[in-house]
């Protein structure tokens, strides 16, 4: 039986879109790919949030299809309260599948306490589900990194073990960003290969790409190889 909201996904179906993001999510088995555009799911996500249907959709996990876990996402980054919302949080990382639902949704009141952010990403970073590491590392990334950055967490993230490779380029994707925010504390991880050898390459080539990082810190980088 489908859902009222399924019906709503479906009623956005671009099959053309189904067939490109299919090929760009491996890990996604194509029949649960509907084919909806992000910015009509963020839309979505913002009339449903706070509605009856919405209420109950956040408690149906889990979804059958990749959009519904998106739109889930997108509705969790309209908690405005910080414990709810890492409640809620917690609740889904489990039934995370893909690397674009994990990247895509970072609720905004997380910068609320960054203590306790940081200690349930430390939480998440020893978890045994590739998304759920993922995404601790993700919010390492994107809230330690200037205003609270402390150098331990550029040793919490180099001690994760990449047993996959959705880990692996988010730890590279996560140093190459340290190397552009901050360098100096940085750099000696990746002189002193502390990352596996494909991270490190990897971590190397993200940062070579950067528009931050200045043409001498690249040709230095790319020694380093």
């Amino acid at each position: 039986m489908i859902t009222e909201i399924q019906k709503l996904l479906f009623e956005k179906q671009e099959l053309a879109y189904r067939e490109f993001s299919s090929k760009l999510m491996p890990t996604v088995p194509k029949e649960t790919v509907i084919g909806v555009r992000t910015p009509i799911l963020r839309k979505l996500a913002k009339e449903l949030y706070g509605t009856e249907a919405g209420t109950a959709f956040l408690q149906e996990l889990p979804h059958r299809y990749f959009e519904e876990n998106s739109l889930h996402g997108f509705m969790l980054e309209q908690i405005k309260d910080f414990d709810e919302a890492l409640v809620r949080v917690e609740e889904f990382l489990p039934f995370v599948d893909n690397w674009s639902t994990c990247d895509s949704f970072t609720p905004k009141c997380f910068k609320q306490n960054p203590e306790k952010l940081h200690s349930k990403a430390l939480e998440w970073l020893g978890s045994d589900k590739v998304y759920t590491v993922r995404y601790g590392i993700k919010i390492l990334m994107n809230f330690f990194l200037e205003k609270n950055f402390k150098p331990e967490v550029l040793e919490q993230v180099a001690s994760v073990t990449p047993t996959d490779y959705y880990v692996s380029m988010m730890i590279a994707w996560f140093f190459a960003t340290a190397l552009a925010k901050q360098h100096d504390a940085t750099l000696p991880f990746l002189e002193n290969r502390r990352l596996d050898s494909k991270t490190h390459r990897r971590a190397i080539q993200k940062a070579v790409e950067s528009l931050r990082i200045t043409k001498t810190q690249k040709d230095y980088l790319k020694t380093l190889k």
